[in-house]
């Protein structure tokens, strides 16, 4: 017997006993569901083959997920697995994979002894600082921002960004390459 076999075997005891949990009859499971009661009877018995026409009303009335309704196997590993790139002494960690449009990833970066090298380009970021004291600076501006505080600006000014001291910065970095922005919705008062 294959695994298939055994899941389609297993359904109707499982349709029988969340019945029996429930304690409903097969009368009353007729009329809420409108499937006739020798359906029912031999759904759970295993006479009767499952489908979806039969499944989703059953799935309803118990309230389940039709995958615990047949005890459907599991799909697979739900984990991400992000590739970091690491360049010039910060690691990118791409959170969106989405082309085109606005970019989200995490970024550490190591603390450097070398001068900061101001760099422009394309596009407008937003980042919020994770952990860690960042080093901004901005055109003439030099900003220190800590964990909870948040910049944005239009990357055609001069901009770096580094580690205050001797410990890493984590950040989470939101890119548009056009020049897109990360709207709020919502202000506090």
């Amino acid at each position: 017997m294959t695994n298939i076999d055994r899941v389609l075997t297993a359904i109707g005891p499982r349709l029988r006993a969340l019945r029996l949990q429930r304690g409903i009859t097969l009368a009353a499971l007729s009329q809420t569901t409108g499937i006739s009661e020798s359906t029912l009877s031999r759904l759970e018995s295993g006479g009767r083959k499952a489908n979806l026409e039969l499944l989703l009303p059953l799935a309803h009335v118990y309230e389940v997920p039709l995958d615990e309704l047949v005890g459907a196997p599991e799909t697979g590993d739900p984990r991400v697995h992000l590739r970091p790139v690491t360049r010039d002494g910060m690691t990118y960690v791409p959170l969106s994979r989405r082309p085109g449009g606005l970019h989200a990833h995490k970024l550490v970066i190591s603390p450097s002894s070398g001068e900061p090298e101001l760099n422009i380009h394309e596009g407008y970021e937003w980042i919020y600082v994770l952990d860690g004291r960042l080093r901004l600076l901005l055109g003439e501006r030099s900003l220190l921002l800590t964990p909870g505080e948040v910049a944005e600006f239009d990357t055609h000014v001069p901009h770096w960004l580094g580690a205050d001291d001797d410990q890493p910065v984590e950040l989470l970095v939101i890119f548009g390459k056009q020049g897109e922005r990360a709207h709020l919705r919502a202000r506090p008062t």
